[in-house]
């Protein structure tokens, strides 16, 4: 179901009628103009752009909604396009930065109420899946504990909310399983190709130069990295401990991020193997050309297993299984 949500300027000047459905908030060019100050013309050529760049993906952050005008003496339902939280702040950026601000802050806020209440929405229609359902109310928990902890980035806030969307999404497809509990998807058996040592440490090395991230950037503290890359390859009674390729990339960027195997930049160097690793194996991009998990999303979620208590370390891993699944 979707409501309306009316958000206010600061300085009161402005009023827009702001629609929440589907776990985000959509605004269309009429009324990011409003909030903006500019004229629709400019908001159309931003958006243009936006898409033309890559920046953002038009199928992910793009929708039709039906709008009920009152056109003369008729009354008209028209399709009328609107844009998601993503689009809304990269406009922002653009056009007005300070009003872009506020509209994050807000959007913020209104994330954080949607991680306290919004799973109760989804408790009666989940109730006969008690794992289910126990795993949504984790992983609620643990995006709650990292909004109330950390001030939050505008990607970072961006991010913990497609987080949202998207395991909402997971979930929804794990309810049509006849075994009604929340588990990794079966994957297509297919050769990986590993992530060695030696090359993770070339790698480090490269971004280290790049980044000019200094000295300690990448500097192992002990032998837990190396654990870390063997970790994901183990096998018992010669099979996998993690069959798919996805579950081997999303215990690698827990482990890397869990053990702090390095003085400095931990949680980059988990995120940039995590990435390299999927590239390797030609399963960084979605069929749509964009990233199988946003950059924004991977922040959050890199900020989410640092957050997280060991214990959830099975529900962090099926949650960033099913974002890979779902990308």
């Amino acid at each position: 179901m979707s409501e309306v949500i009316i958000y206010r300027t600061e300085d009161k000047q402005t009023q827009v009628e702001v629609k929440f459905d589907n776990e985000t908030v959509w605004l269309n060019q009429y009324q990011l103009a409003d909030l903006f100050l500019t004229d629709r013309t400019s908001i159309q050529k931003h958006i243009s752009n936006i898409y033309k760049a890559g920046e953002l993906s038009q199928k992910q952050t793009c929708a039709k909604f039906a709008q009920v005008r009152q056109e003369g003496k008729k009354t008209v339902t028209r399709s009328v396009l609107s844009y998601n939280l993503d689009l809304i702040i990269s406009v922002g950026y653009r056009v007005n930065s300070k009003r872009g601000t506020q509209f994050r802050q807000w959007a913020t806020q209104r994330l954080k109420d949607y991680l306290l209440k919004g799973y109760a929405i989804n408790e009666k229609r989940l109730k006969a899946s008690a794992q289910q359902l126990a795993d949504l109310k984790k992983s609620m928990k643990l995006l709650e504990n990292v909004v109330q902890q950390k001030q939050l980035s505008t990607d970072e806030a961006v991010g913990l909310l497609k987080v949202v969307t998207a395991y909402s999404h997971a979930l929804d497809l794990l309810d049509q399983y006849d075994h009604q509990q929340l588990q990794v998807p079966q994957a297509k058996k297919a050769s990986v190709k590993k992530l060695t040592y030696v090359e993770a440490i070339k790698q480090i090395g490269l971004w280290r130069k790049q980044q000019n991230a200094g000295k300690l950037f990448g500097n192992e503290k002990d032998e837990s990295f190396q654990s870390s890359l063997q970790t994901i390859y183990q096998t018992f009674g010669g099979k996998d401990l993690y069959p798919s390729l996805h579950e081997k990339a999303a215990n690698l960027l827990y482990f890397v991020v869990k053990n702090h195997s390095f003085t400095d930049g931990n949680k980059r160097i988990a995120a940039g193997l995590f990435l390299y690793f999927l590239d390797k194996n030609k399963q960084l991009y979605a069929m749509d050309g964009s990233k199988i998990i946003a950059d924004n999303t991977l922040v959050a979620i890199t900020i989410m297993i640092a957050e997280s208590n060991p214990n959830d370390k099975d529900v962090m891993i099926k949650l960033i299984v099913n974002l890979m699944s779902n990308g």
